[in-house]
């Protein structure tokens, strides 16, 4: 474990890859929403949107890289001695030559790689429901199984999962690339998630509390009668007449957001982990760990974290799916179908949610709620794209 507080030398470039859901986008919007101060205190938050994705994307997935890389190289070239933030998880998917070409690329001072880590076991359940907001079908049991027991050779709903979450393997490639004197780990601690922002205070020079988490539902978890909504909504998006429209893309830009606007209430169920995969989980976690700790990397957090304990909450197949869903989560959604259908719905979505939650009804039936949406927001979809 290393001190929080031993700030990079002034002109470092201080390289943050992720990966996926260690508090990748709460860092990232606090940096965002921060540029003039950090500039202030001469550190350069690097690039244009909340995160550098563009360029990790092209530095990532191309040979030679395309130009939004070469844009970001020149950015961070011309900072001259200030130290500057690159944050993407998406930096997450480069394999031994990218995160090689990554570290030569950006010039000016020394690169610092920080990789934070969450456990395994809490990656699982979050990185499902993404894929679900993504429009994929796979339930969380099978999700689970094409991870931790099938071969590698075998079919995998998320292939690039291990890539990303292996999580030794991962700090072994990057170290490879820029130096084990210059990669710091930082585990991330969900029952103190301002320690993280801190943490980067500090690695940056920076004043205590200059970097504020913000609270508008960008990327919150959804509960569990929620997924199951949203993974009957894909599936019914995948079968004749829907499958010819953009369901990616309407479920992502559309449903989703509307669906994390809810806040749940307290005692909602939760996505939950069965008993089996827990097991399977925290075998991986350990033998991790445990090669992590032998990498001797500046660490700043305790790594024993990583390997909780299962829950044991989960049973052998987990949390039953919910027959029913909250009115106020079912408007949401609702709202989401229609405004995936026409944005001139946008404007009577509060009426409609107002004169809901005034209803005495507190719940609907999910397979109810779908055909609501199927003969409201979908008929306006198909009138959108036939037109």
């Amino acid at each position: 474990m290393s001190s929080e507080r031993i700030p990079l030398a002034p002109g470092t470039r201080l390289l943050h890859v992720g990966p996926y859901k260690t508090g990748t986008t709460a860092l990232q919007g606090a940096f965002h929403r921060a540029r003039t101060e950090l500039a202030a205190h001469g550190v350069l938050y690097a690039w244009k949107g909340r995160q550098a994705k563009e360029p990790a994307v092209a530095v990532t997935g191309a040979d030679p890289p395309a130009a939004p890389w070469q844009a970001l190289c020149e950015e961070v070239a011309g900072a001259g001695g200030r130290r500057v933030m690159i944050s993407s998880e998406f930096f997450s998917n480069a394999d031994s030559r990218a995160a090689r070409a990554v570290v030569k690329g950006l010039t000016g001072g020394d690169v610092h790689v920080v990789v934070t880590l969450r456990p395994l076991l809490k990656i699982l359940p979050s990185h499902w429901q993404q894929d679900v907001k993504h429009g994929r079908c796979h339930s969380y049991e099978d999700w689970l199984a094409g991870l931790l027991r099938r071969s590698p050779d075998e079919d995998c709903p998320t292939p690039e999962f291990w890539h990303r979450h292996r999580h030794d393997v991962l700090l072994e490639r990057w170290a490879d690339a820029v130096g084990r004197d210059d990669l710091t780990v930082v585990v991330v601690d969900d029952a103190e998630p301002e320690r993280l922002f801190r943490t980067f205070e500090g690695l940056l020079d920076l004043p205590e509390g200059l970097l504020v988490p913000e609270d508008d539902g960008i990327n919150r978890s959804l509960t569990l009668s929620q997924a199951e909504l949203l993974l009957q909504l894909n599936r019914r998006l995948a079968e004749s007449p829907w499958k010819t429209y953009p369901r990616r893309t309407m479920v992502r830009q559309e449903v989703v957001p509307h669906m994390q606007a809810y806040r749940p209430l307290p005692g909602e169920p939760r996505i939950t982990t069965p008993a089996w995969a827990e097991e399977a989980a925290a075998a991986v976690a350990e033998e991790m760990v445990a090669r992590i700790a032998k990498l001797g990397l500046r660490t700043i957090g305790d790594l024993s974290a990583l390997t909780p304990r299962p829950a044991g909450t989960g049973g052998p197949a987990g949390t039953v799916a919910p027959e029913f869903i909250p009115t106020a989560a079912a408007v949401e959604a609702v709202l989401g179908g229609i405004a995936a259908g026409s944005a001139a719905t946008r404007s009577r979505q509060a009426r409609l949610s107002s004169a809901i939650e005034d209803s005495s009804i507190r719940k609907v039936a999910t397979k109810d709620l779908l055909r609501v949406v199927g003969r409201r927001g979908f008929r306006r979809l198909r009138r959108t794209f036939d037109g």
